[in-house]
């Protein structure tokens, strides 16, 4: 719960930014329901804003989206026991900040599929409410980025990702990422960035893991 405090506002923005856009209340709350994507949802929202093709809407959100991969990807090994329909539904509902919240258990020796997919439900079930709250009263609130809201989002999930940060590979592989984003944000047109630096960001975090491990004489396994 105390997640909620950094997700409501961004739900509110969204709702704000999606009827300003054009799109209708019911619209923007079934964007929510079977999207549940903060950072596509707005962005789907200023493209449908600029008259943007169906076409270049999805191919947008899609690779913003692709990062989504990698992280069900490093979770997998965690529940490989599950049954299939049940890493289904932890896969939907996977989100950055969820995904931290796990991991976090997992790397601490607690973690459990149960507990992963009651922090996605935590978070998709005030990404709703607080999107209906944004057609409530988002009318009241002239530019929500005004006051900094837009940056509640990311700046809760870099405080769940820091007490992660305990390797010097770890540590590396972030501050990587966070270089190849910042480079190709400047750079590259587009959103593909953010799949070139997760996709390369999590190939130097393997190496230097494995480089880590054999330099300790395999004390610690590879996460």
């Amino acid at each position: 719960m105390p997640l909620w405090l950094g997700v409501a506002p961004f739900g509110a923005i969204y709702a704000v930014s999606a009827l300003s856009a054009g799109l209708d209340p019911l619209q923007t709350l079934f964007m929510s329901l079977f999207v549940f994507a903060g950072a596509s949802q707005v962005t789907a929202a200023g493209l449908f804003a600029s008259a943007a093709t169906p076409w270049t809407i999805v191919l947008t959100t899609a690779i913003i989206n692709a990062r989504h991969l990698l992280l069900a990807a490093s979770l997998a090994p965690l529940v490989r026991e599950r049954p299939a329909a049940e890493k289904a539904m932890l896969g939907a509902q996977l989100t950055d900040e969820s995904y931290a919240v796990g991991m976090r258990r997992w790397l601490a020796g607690k973690g459990s599929a149960a507990y992963q997919f009651g922090s996605n439900i935590s978070l998709y079930t005030i990404w709703q409410i607080s999107t209906a709250a944004g057609l409530l009263i988002g009318s009241r609130i002239p530019d929500p980025a005004s006051y900094g809201l837009d940056l509640v989002f990311p700046l809760t999930f870099i405080g769940l990702l820091v007490p992660l940060l305990k390797s010097r590979a770890s540590l590396a592989v972030a501050v990587l990422a966070g270089l190849l984003t910042l480079a190709g944000a400047l750079l590259l047109p587009g959103r593909w960035y953010i799949l070139i630096a997760g996709v390369a960001a999590s190939g130097a975090g393997a190496w230097l893991t494995r480089a880590e491990y054999a330099h300790t004489g395999g004390e610690e396994e590879p996460r």
